[in-house]
């Protein structure tokens, strides 16, 4: 079963926009995955300082 998620709207930088479709295209993920891939990237590291 995959796992549930939620739709959130946030409001980004343009130029942050801009960088994270071109890595988003170049791993072949969508502008959504990417994001939610570096946020658990992030939080992961977090744990790992504290």
């Amino acid at each position: 079963m995959k796992p549930l998620k939620t739709k959130v709207s946030i409001t980004l930088d343009d130029n942050i926009v801009y960088k994270i479709k071109l890595l988003s295209e170049q791993d072949d993920r969508s502008f959504s995955q990417y994001i939610n891939m570096v946020l658990k990237q992030h939080i992961v590291q977090k744990e790992k300082d504290e």
